[in-house]
């Protein structure tokens, strides 16, 4: 009689979206850049904390019909990616599992140790290939965090367009006008 394991094995082929569905629900996360499968494991407790603060003080300033969104899928043409935040765009479909760049204005991720590489070099250039015209990073300073603020150029890159640090309470205006005040985030 045959015993039900936990093993899983990857397709004889690269991955893709659909692939997805049969991996464990462990808290991992599961995403594909260039049909190979990457795994983070999941965030400790401070990091969703400040990804909830950013989301919460974008909320408070979000004109009607603008949704700013946890840890949701974004298919794009280089793979599947899970962003920290996603503001998605008024009219972009609900109740889907895989969102289209299309209707992504910014995405934002809070780097952590496990992250760190791919937050800062091959996600913005997936990201900014897909034609997604915001991208924040944020990381946690010695005295709290640094949002590093970059705008799409030509549809190919980001550029950089500002930092917020901790002691810099600013109005930006990505993807709408808000007041952001680091300050008052957790550390």
């Amino acid at each position: 009689m045959a015993q039900p394991t936990d093993e899983w094995r990857p397709p004889a082929r690269a991955w893709r979206e659909q692939d997805l569905f049969n991996l464990p629900a462990d808290g991992n996360r599961y995403e594909i850049i260039d049909g190979s499968l990457h795994v983070t494991p999941p965030a400790d407790d401070d990091h969703h904390e400040l990804a909830d603060s950013i989301r919460t003080a974008m909320g408070t300033a979000a004109p009607e019909g603008w949704r700013i969104i946890r840890e949701i899928g974004l298919g794009l043409p280089a793979g599947n990616l899970i962003p920290d935040i996603t503001v998605l765009k008024p009219g972009t479909p609900r109740g889907v599992r895989w969102h289209q760049p299309e209707g992504v204005s910014l995405v934002v991720e809070v780097e952590s140790p496990t992250s760190r590489r791919h937050d800062r070099f091959t996600k913005p250039a997936l990201y900014a290939e897909a034609g997604i015209p915001h991208y924040w990073r944020v990381e946690r300073g010695d005295f709290g965090p640094i949002i590093y603020r970059y705008r799409l150029i030509k549809e190919v890159h980001y550029d950089l367009v500002g930092t917020i640090g901790p002691d810099d309470a600013v109005t930006v205006d990505e993807p709408w006008t808000m007041r952001l005040d680091p300050s008052a985030w957790p550390r």
